[in-house]
């Protein structure tokens, strides 16, 4: 039985639902000795700002039960070393490119933006979510109306489509996703990493020297699921699920609370082929269902009354 994997979401139209998540797959050089990587939806680059960054001082990632936290800070080259160095390696890969982009201000992800327009990605991804530093991001991604002004301004610069990565550290994710959608978000990407802290009793110190950190993995699953799930009751647009995937079950699981596609994040750490995995096994959950398309799969979830 032939199995079609492909979807479209957030107006690009992929050969798998599978997307490696921003922060975890570089910019899919070190994976590309692992595997074909076009056998992927997509890769969503590491979250980018307008002058390269070092990122937080170390520890800055533990181990945690059914997960891990990790205080990062957006460590990268910056956008134009990224447009020349990185960029045209992950055109020749054969899947979708998708840019991560992370700022301080309105500002900074409009001169980002206008930089990319005339780049050939599939998709900006714009990080509201961040939780590992002081200023933007997750700050601008907890305030609908600064969310709201990102995007337009964004919007207004670019034609390429643009995706709103949400932070579940919020009262309401579907007040911040209508807010999304309506601003002009062609997809909403849920969720990014849940704040967090693990501290070592002896020392009486937090693990991390960033003191708090972003928790993923499996541990984040559920909260994923349901804001998935709640927001596809609200929104129009696709939604991009993420949080805790680490076999092809949770994946379906995903599309049928409302996902279009999903990305792989914490997975892609613990075993550099999870999406090789992934993807034959799907292939073989859907062929014992006698399901042909996953794309049917989205969104089919029967709440009870």
């Amino acid at each position: 039985m032939k199995i079609d994997l492909s979807v479209e979401a957030g107006g690009v139209r992929m050969a798998s639902p599978l997307l490696m998540a921003s922060g975890t797959f570089g910019f899919g050089r070190e994976m590309d000795a692992f595997y074909d990587l076009s056998i992927l939806g997509g890769i969503c680059s590491k979250g980018l700002t307008v002058a390269p960054r070092l990122g937080n001082d170390p520890p800055r990632a533990a181990e945690t039960a059914s997960g891990m936290l990790n205080s990062v800070g957006l460590q990268n080259p910056g956008i134009d070393a990224f447009l020349e160095h990185e960029l045209p390696f992950m055109r020749q890969t054969g899947c979708k490119t998708i840019v991560n982009i992370a700022g301080y201000s309105v500002e900074d992800y409009v001169a980002m933006a206008e930089k990319l327009t005339d780049e050939a990605i599939d998709a900006i991804e714009l990080n509201l979510s961040c939780p590992n530093v002081r200023t933007g991001c997750m700050l601008i991604g907890s305030d609908p109306l600064q969310l709201t002004e990102v995007i337009q301004a964004v919007r207004a610069v670019t034609d390429k489509p643009i995706w709103a990565k949400l932070t579940p550290n919020v009262t309401s994710i579907s007040q911040m996703a209508v807010a999304a959608a309506d601003a002009g978000a062609d997809a909403v990407v849920l969720i990014n990493t849940l704040m967090g802290m693990a501290v070592d009793w002896k020392t009486r110190r937090p693990i991390l020297k960033n003191n708090t950190g972003g928790l993923s993995g499996p541990a984040i699953k559920p909260v994923a699921l349901r804001m998935v799930s709640e927001v596809y009751q609200q929104v129009d647009i696709p939604i991009i699920g993420v949080g805790g995937i680490l076999c092809a079950e949770d994946v379906l699981d995903f599309m049928v609370a409302g996902a279009s596609a999903v990305q792989i994040g914490t997975a892609n750490l613990i075993s550099p082929c999870a999406a090789v995995k992934i993807t034959h096994d799907l292939r073989q959950l859907l062929g014992k269902e006698n399901l042909t398309r996953i794309s049917t799969l989205t969104g089919t979830l029967q709440l009870w009354s």
